[in-house]
């Protein structure tokens, strides 16, 4: 076998390898860490060892038919060649095919409130699990968790927002905790599970109608995003370390020049291998949809809230938000990401947090379609605490605040 030969077999040993050893790292290590030695985590090992001797024989080889003297340019091209495999198709990978995430044994019970254990379709017919706290005063929200995580990382939120009445439905994503279906880290789904807890909230007798709000954290944030873009029921969001789930969203990478125009292509190489993956539908870009639901004679409220220390939160819920004046930004400071399933509250419903009302008439250009007055529109208390509040001063609201946790002697008891 020639020169020329031996390094064509090389190149595609090196390229197999890749792909294997992308694929096996997007597998193994995440499966295992959350469920154990199971079957999807053995095979991610076996691909990734594979991929790596695959690839560790591909590179000697290659080097060993190329002369000293086009080293300099060899080793540089394998390096780039497997930071794009490992960061687009071992990303899509772990996106795509995500480990099933359980509940912690938490319930609503644990933070004082008594609920109702629901179950009701996506409008595509998967069958989600959740918790619903009755509504006290007519309005309610439905809370969408983060990628990896289950309802019960949305306890404490969920408390804040039951103790001064408002109605509150916790469901696990489908593919997470107790709901059926196939998970997917970038919330593709989002917008059919989410219109499932709308149908679900708008058919409970103590919701009114046109007071139905989405909250999300993460992946969470985003889903009630595309969700209010899609759903003219919805009429507020809250949405904490809201920042892409298509390449379109990455518009704000803008600001870092060079570096973030290479950052958007490859971006737009690894959400094109997700779309292969999954038969997830590829959503409206965040910021077409907020134009979509602001854009509508009676539009949706926004409040989108970023972490001060994530440089980037800021950035994309500038530009998710764009110029509508139904949308506002605010940056806590000093505040990280929204949490995981073990971690604290974020930027939402600190623990012991309070729900201060705004000033009479402050009801600036988010007055929700709820109707209600604009004096008794609610603040939901960042982590920044009273004396610090996060920049900006205005959130969508679902109507007046009630004190206390609703009560239903037919359902799971609390310490309220």
């Amino acid at each position: 076998m020639g020169t020329a030969s031996r390094r064509g077999v090389a190149c595609l040993v090196l390229a197999a390898g890749l792909v294997l050893l992308a694929v096996g790292v997007g597998t193994g290590p995440r499966h295992y860490a959350a469920a154990g030695l199971t079957t999807a985590a053995a095979l991610g090992f076996v691909l990734l060892a594979v991929g790596l001797a695959a690839t560790a024989w591909a590179v000697v080889a290659l080097l060993r038919s190329t002369r000293r003297r086009w080293w300099v340019l060899t080793l540089p091209l394998v390096l780039v060649g497997t930071y794009l495999a490992l960061w687009t198709i071992g990303q899509a990978v772990a996106a795509a095919y995500p480990p099933r995430p359980q509940l912690d044994g938490r319930t609503p019970a644990d933070v004082g409130l008594t609920y109702q254990d629901v179950a009701f379709p996506s409008s595509d017919g998967v069958r989600l699990e959740g918790w619903y706290v009755p509504s006290r005063n007519g309005a309610a929200v439905a809370l969408l968790h983060g990628a990896g995580s289950t309802r019960s990382a949305v306890l404490d939120q969920a408390a804040v927002l039951a103790g001064h009445g408002y109605g509150v439905l916790l469901y696990d994503a489908r593919g997470h905790g107790g709901s059926a279906g196939r998970g997917m880290d970038f919330g593709w789904y989002g917008e059919r599970d989410a219109a499932g807890a709308v149908d679900f909230l708008a058919d409970q007798a103590d919701v009114s109608p046109g007071r139905i709000g989405l909250v999300g954290l993460s992946m969470g944030g985003e889903q009630a995003i595309g969700a209010a873009g899609v759903d003219d029921r919805v009429a507020a969001v809250v949405a904490e370390g809201a920042t892409n789930r298509t390449a379109d969203d990455k518009g704000f990478l803008a600001a870092y020049g060079a570096r973030g125009e290479v950052q958007r292509w490859v971006d737009h190489l690894t959400y094109g291998v997700v779309d292969l993956l999954t038969d997830a539908p590829t959503p409206d870009p965040l910021r077409q949809a907020v134009g979509t639901a602001t854009g509508r004679n009676d539009p949706t409220a926004f409040l989108l809230v970023a972490a001060g220390d994530v440089e980037t939160e800021p950035l994309a819920a500038d530009y998710i938000g764009g110029d509508s004046t139904d949308v506002e930004v605010w940056t806590v400071p000093g505040a990280p990401s929204p949490p995981g399933p073990e971690d604290g509250t974020g930027g939402l419903g600190a623990p012991g947090g309070r729900l201060p009302r705004r000033a009479p008439g402050d009801a600036g250009g988010l007055a929700p379609r709820v109707g209600v007055e604009p004096t008794s529109l609610v603040l939901i208390q960042s982590q920044a605490g009273p004396t610090g509040r996060p920049t900006g001063d205005r959130c969508p609201s679902l109507g007046p605040a009630s004190g206390g946790a609703a009560k239903d002697p037919a359902a799971h008891g609390g310490t309220s």
